[in-house]
């Protein structure tokens, strides 16, 4: 909001105004060149000031102002680098990937369900059981691969602690500790599966 100055042969000044509770302020007089603080702009430094004026194309490189921009995947790839036509098409071959693992896994849901004549009978799938997600080689491996290291680095804590019992250096073996050291045979088991798996 401009604040509303008055001349007079005396000079600018601001008009007199009312306050809420009715008394009025004096006119105060205003100096050559002065700005109020509310006029006053914010500052702004030279980072905000770039990142305003700066444009979202390559340095050197102008909008055409008469094409409009189309999103990608519109099928125009004229205008794309070999580079980005080959990401597209790297798209393009996962989306469709995708949908044909989503294809895949529904049809093994399918065939995994049977229809039983008699009511008492179960079906082979329960509900608590969903169907396995189609296996993807390497995102299973890398389950496989983390899931390894998190049991081997589960039985190397249980084998230390198993080494300070004996050793001495632990007196009194906590409830946690009992069910870690109760658990190594099972951890072993794992790691040996885990790793004949893979």
């Amino acid at each position: 909001m401009a604040t509303p100055y008055l001349e007079d042969d005396n000079g600018k000044y601001i008009a007199s105004t009312q306050r809420p509770d009715g008394t009025w302020r004096k006119p105060r007089k205003v100096r050559d060149g002065y700005t109020p603080q509310e006029e006053v702009p914010v500052y702004e430094n030279k980072f905000v000031k770039f990142f305003k004026v700066k444009s979202d194309l390559p340095p050197g490189m102008s909008a055409p102002e008469s094409q409009q921009q189309k999103p990608p995947g519109d099928g125009d790839t004229a205008g794309l680098s070999k580079a980005a036509k080959r990401n597209m098409k790297r798209k393009e071959k996962r989306k469709q990937q995708q949908e044909d693992g989503d294809v895949e896994s529904a049809s093994d849901a399918v065939e995994n369900v049977s229809i039983s004549e008699d009511a008492d009978e179960k079906t082979p799938t329960s509900k608590s059981d969903p169907p396995n997600p189609p296996d993807d080689g390497s995102a299973s491996a890398a389950e496989r691969a983390k899931k390894l290291k998190n049991l081997k680095k589960k039985l190397r804590q249980a084998e230390d602690l198993q080494q300070k019992v004996d050793s001495g250096e632990i007196d009194e073996v906590t409830k946690d500790q009992m069910e870690k050291l109760s658990r190594v045979d099972t951890l072993r088991d794992e790691v040996l599966q885990l790793e004949r798996e893979s």
